[in-house]
């Protein structure tokens, strides 16, 4: 799990700095402000309420976007290229103008469904990646919240949701499925807030403000390098999560050393190889006859923890096998297997509102 975890961090390396440089007179001090009110300046109080330990994101976005606006605002942005004006401006599109005020989504309003083969195996290859990449994710929000590392039945659950999310994005139209938030996970970690009651009242905010289309007009309008400078830090939270793991091995065995080094660097560079020859082809490496063939492996090796899931698994389990269980961590990993192998699984993974009458542990 450890560079699968790590790279769901790590392999999102490109929407970090390089798109916090498309425009930096706000990417920069976005970051920063984001490092000082979040660690920095964390202990400050209010009624023994840690305030920038808790709305560091939130203070620093407004700030950062208000100082936007004043830029785009003030004509600083009138002669500079298109790309530019792109990146930096917070008017781009007339978005709000021409957002309606109220819109009520509702299942097939954009026509019936249809089918096809070759778009079902590609969609299959994206949900497997959304899969493997979730359970990291599942892993690495649990850690930051000091809670058990999820049972089998727990991630099956969280997998089994996350389904029913994609099923109802089809059903509305959306242009994209569900997936785990990996930026929620590193903001669980910067804030240190793991209460359910946070996302259920966020959830229903979302739910809300959705048909309210000026509301989401108006955050469309925040240029994108600020979510980049947050990312930096949020996605690197995530990946030290991951690399946590490594105390539970032997890293003085060169077998580990093995497995996790060829891991990371092949879950790194086999994905930018992909990236790179269909940026230049614009097709995939995978490029026969047969398109649904071409859409499934595309796919799986344009991510990063996929790739570095594979290759760590391999060779996690062929190599020096039998020798190695105290090595790998499989000791420490045993108790953790089963709902009831730890005491403090009921506290952390019974659903709320007795559901689990519904969904039993098993």
């Amino acid at each position: 799990m450890v560079p699968v975890i790590a790279l769901a961090g790590f392999g999102l390396f490109d929407r970090g700095f390089p798109v916090v440089g498309r425009c930096v007179e706000f990417g920069i001090p976005m970051l920063i402000l984001f490092v000082m009110f979040s660690q920095y300046l964390k202990q400050f109080q209010a009624k023994q309420l840690p305030i920038l330990e808790r709305f560091a994101l939130l203070l620093t976005i407004a700030l950062i976007w208000a100082y936007a606006h004043l830029l785009t605002a003030s004509g600083a942005y009138k002669h500079h290229p298109e790309q530019t004006q792109m990146h930096c401006r917070t008017d781009k599109a007339d978005l709000i103008s021409a957002a309606p005020w109220i819109k009520i989504p509702y299942p097939l309003q954009w026509g019936a469904p249809t089918f096809e083969a070759g778009h079902a195996f590609g969609m299959m290859a994206a949900v497997l990646v959304s899969l493997v990449e979730s359970t990291g994710a599942y892993k690495a929000a649990a850690r930051l919240a000091s809670a058990t590392p999820p049972p089998a039945h727990v991630l099956s659950r969280g997998i089994g949701w996350q389904g029913i999310g994609i099923l109802l994005s089809g059903l509305f139209g959306t242009a994209t499925g569900s997936t785990v938030s990996i930026e929620n996970v590193g903001l669980l970690g910067s804030t240190r807030v793991g209460s359910r009651r946070v996302i259920q009242i966020s959830a229903g905010f979302m739910i809300f403000f959705s048909i309210l289309g000026k509301f989401g007009a108006l955050f469309a309008s925040i240029p994108f390098p600020i979510f980049a400078a947050v990312y930096c830090v949020l996605f690197g939270l995530v990946a030290s999560v991951g690399l946590s793991f490594l105390q539970f091995t032997n890293m003085n065995s060169m077998r580990n050393l093995f497995i996790v080094g060829v891991s990371f660097f092949l879950g790194l560079s086999i994905p930018e190889y992909f990236r790179e020859y269909t940026a230049g082809a614009l097709h995939g490496p995978s490029h026969t006859k047969a398109e649904w063939f071409n859409d499934f492996l595309n796919t799986i090796f344009f991510s990063s923890p996929t790739v570095a899931l594979m290759v760590a698994l391999f060779l996690d389990n062929t190599l020096e096998v039998k020798d190695s269980a105290k090595d790998r961590g499989m000791p420490w990993w045993a108790k953790f297997r089963t709902f009831k192998g730890d005491s403090r699984n009921e506290e952390f993974y019974t659903l709320p509102f007795n559901l689990d009458r519904f969904f039993p542990p098993s």
